[in-house]
């Protein structure tokens, strides 16, 4: 075989690809809207991926060594896979063009529905706020070489005078995050198509030699985590079988395999024995492994700069973690240890943080400067690089010793917690209190909180924060909004409200602004899914609650009906997942010092008069760790600082929360701990395989079955929506359920959304009507 290009010194393994704006974001949504058409969406992508390449040969890789990766997507990387191989659902079997290709109309519909035809189920990627997009695979499935979009960008990228490294997922990953499709037999597993998907990675890693690629990516996330339902052995043996093949390839480029957010452990003595040149090694989340035949001839791209947070860190730690790889190859690469996605553009597009703060953080670019200081440092010594390692550690001694770091008073009071402080009285009890309290019907329903948020609503906000509308117009036009949401609430017959949150930007940065230890960013956008952008929170100091943050919101909302109304909070663990958080004490540290803060606001709520609280922690399964000898710390840290947050009302006070996106059977004993009166779920594009999870725990608190998915435009009908509420109801006790949507409403449309959630109330009416008459029946006979 001849001898492989050289890796370059220095890399990433991926970058932001929304736009240092949100274009992509922008571009696509006036795409669906008919703004614009396929070909402007087109141009805004391929001028920021110009604009990238640009931007980091500024930062200090190289133009023709193979150090970028092109690792664009319209959408989702997994997305673009399906569409690569032709794993296309046969519901979506018309999107397909006669030479077996989709357009970009048809690769959206995938993500977002159409019709009667459900989108692609969505779910988180590894332990990261980001999410991907289900495959579906089955006997069924046929694959082929149907989309050569990276192909065509490689090429884009040499036309303009940069030779890059494309980025695909990785065999063994794409098929250990696949789904059975709805055809497949009982029993099924997608790693089972091993074999027939290989060719199609071959024709396309030789179309990428073809075009003149040195270097491909392949992204194997999937080899560090213990928490997919294959067994071990099987994904192992996968691992040998794939590389062996695609390493047999003739003439093709060199291959670089990732493996991000975790330590390969037994999957590195398999990938080591195959032909493939590089392997990464996560050294941020992971270790540095042992040696193991065939390593010292590997590449090894040592992930030591933290792509997963914010922090400028302890650079000189890092280098010294790079250096101690050489003691398992010769040819070491200084990396980032995931990819960049995960954090914003740069720090110097925010304007607005303390000077000392902004000195202590890393965003993207900082972080390919980081980089390529490091791979300096490695080819020409540590001394070279004297400077930077210094200022670094400087910053870092500084943030430590910050005033805010550490507040006496918030650690003493953690300090002090006893095990009442976790804990309420019986279920039981606490039911039948709460029954006599609410008087709900049979099937109560509800949303999950948020109303969708118009463009004058926005506007009002922009101009609040900007001193350009006084404090008392914004409350009113806030009220306002309010009151048409309670008024269309009760006009759509929903039985627990409310208030819309019309005056939260976002469900984690509403309380940053709002407690002490947090700051928040003008531009830090990070994509969470497709168009989808957050931005996430700073959490750098000790937390606590200097005044009430939504007290006086969910008074007002509940002076407008008599119908009971849920005071709304995030809860601690997804506050925690969603920002960055410091990284110098445990979370769990740090997740009860949240949890005190909101406990404070649930009391504040409860003595005003609000019988219902809603503490969401959507991030639950998202952050527990790959390895599973890490759960159980976890999962006692989670599941205590939300009964930390939520024990301290009394049984009559109800207390809700949100769960979305998730594989709940990993966590059902978790949920059950947490010991929240109502869990909402989502539900319907999974299309209720939670139900027998949940039958299966033997979970026998309130069940929200979220039938109405909101991440599709696409209006269910009243047949569908029964007909998920019914599969519901076979598993779940009447008692237990609930009828909701699958997450808050905020992205969506009012025409949709008012559309939508009338035809949730009226299949609800159809399934309590028949069931009233089935009981009648039955008590007649």
């Amino acid at each position: 075989m001849p001898i492989s290009p050289a890796f370059p010194t220095g890399t990433i393994l991926g970058y932001p690809r929304i736009g240092r704006r949100r274009e992509l974001k922008k571009a696509v949504e006036a795409f669906w809207s008919g703004a614009i058409d396929a070909v402007a969406v087109e141009s805004v992508a391929a001028e920021l991926r110009s604009a990238t390449r640009e931007r980091l040969v500024d930062l200090g890789l190289g133009r023709a060594d193979s150090s970028i990766p092109e690792s664009f997507s319209y959408y989702d990387q997994v997305l673009d896979t399906i569409v690569a191989v032709g794993a296309i659902p046969t519901r979506f079997a018309s999107l397909v063009g006669a030479d077996g290709t989709i357009d970009l109309a048809g690769y959206f519909t995938l993500a977002r529905g159409e019709g009667e035809n459900l989108p692609l189920e969505m779910t988180k990627w590894f332990d990261s706020n980001y999410h991907y997009l289900v495959p579906e695979i089955g006997p069924e499935t046929v694959f082929s070489l149907a989309g050569d979009r990276i192909v065509r960008e490689f090429l884009e990228a040499k036309a303009a005078g940069f030779l890059t490294r494309p980025v695909l997922v990785g065999p063994v990953t794409f098929l250990l995050l696949s789904k059975a499709s709805d055809e497949a037999p009982a029993g099924f597993s997608p790693l089972s198509r091993l074999d027939d998907l290989l060719p199609v990675y071959a024709a396309l890693v030789s179309r990428l030699a073809d075009a003149g690629a040195d270097w491909v990516q392949l992204d194997e996330p999937g080899l560090v985590s213990e928490s997919i339902d294959v067994p071990r052995g099987d994904t192992l043996a996968a691992v040998a079988s794939a590389y062996g093949v695609l390493g047999r390839l003739s003439g093709r480029p060199a291959l670089f395999v990732a493996a991000p957010y975790g330590s390969l452990d037994d999957a590195l003595p398999v990938l080591a024995g195959t032909t493939v040149e590089a392997i990464g090694l996560d050294l941020v989340r992971g270790t540095l492994p042992q040696a193991v035949p065939g390593l010292a001839a590997k590449t090894l791209v040592a992930g030591v700069i933290d792509g997963h947070n914010i922090w400028r860190g302890d650079l000189a730690g890092a280098f010294e973690r790079a250096e101690s790889v050489r003691a398992l190859s010769d040819s070491v690469t200084v990396s980032t240890s995931t990819s960049l996605l995960h954090v914003p553009h740069d720090v110097l597009d925010e304007t607005s943080l303390p000077v000392d703060l902004a000195s202590w953080l890393a965003f993207a670019d900082q972080k390919v400067g980081q980089v390529a200081t490091l791979a300096f440092g490695l080819a020409a010594g540590r001394a070279a690089i004297a400077i930077p390692l210094a200022d670094a550690a400087a910053a870092l001694t500084a943030r430590l010793a910050a005033p805010g770091v550490r507040n006496g008073s918030v650690r003493a009071r953690s300090a002090a917690l006893t095990d009442a402080d976790f804990t309420r009285g019986a279920y039981a009890d606490r039911l039948t209190a709460q029954n006599a309290a609410l008087q709900l019907p049979s099937l109560p329903t509800t949303t999950i909180g948020s109303f969708p948020q118009t463009a004058d609503i926005r506007r009002a906000r922009a101009q609040f924060l900007k001193g350009n509308l006084p404090a008392d117009d914004y409350r009113d036009l806030m009220r306002a909004e309010i009151g048409r949401v309670v008024a269309l609430q009760e006009e759509i017959g929903l039985d627990v409200l409310v208030h819309g949150e019309p005056e939260r930007n976002d469900m984690v940065q509403y309380f940053a602004e709002n407690l002490d230890g947090f700051a928040v960013t003008e531009n830090g956008w990070v994509q969470s899914y497709g168009s989808r952008c957050t931005r996430p929170s700073i959490l750098w100091g000790d937390v606590s609650r200097p005044a009430p943050i939504t007290v006086d919101w969910s008074v007002y909302t509940q002076s407008l009906t008599a119908k009971p109304v849920k005071g709304m909070l995030t809860g601690p663990v997804t506050i925690l997942a969603w920002s960055f958080v410091r990284d110098d004490q445990p979370l769990g540290e740090t997740a009860r010092q949240v949890a005190l803060a909101l406990r404070d606001e649930i009391g504040d709520l409860e003595a005003a008069g609000i019988k219902i609280v809603q503490v969401d922690e959507p991030a639950l399964r998202e952050l527990l760790p790959l390895k599973e000898k890490d759960h159980a710390d976890y999962l006692d840290w989670s599941v205590g600082s939300f009964r930390l947050a939520t024990a301290g009302v009394a049984e009559a006070t109800q207390i809700h929360t949100h769960l979305c996106y998730s594989e709940f059977g990993v966590v059902i004993e978790a949920i059950r701990n947490l010991d929240a009166d109502v869990t909402s779920i989502e539900a319907a594009r999974s299309r209720m395989e939670v139900v027998q999870q949940i039958e299966a725990g033997g979970f026998n608190h309130g069940i929200g079955a979220g039938i109405y998915d909101i991440h599709s435009p696409r209006v269910p009908s009243v047949d569908e929506l029964t007909t998920l509420l019914d599969t519901a109801l076979e598993s779940i006790p009447e008692r237990q359920v609930w009828v909701n949507p699958d997450c808050g409403l905020k992205t969506r449309g009012y025409e949709e959304t008012v559309q939508s959630l009338h035809n949730m109330l009226a299949a609800t009416r159809v399934v309590r009507d028949r069931r009233a008459a089935d009981l009648r029946a039955s008590l007649t006979r």
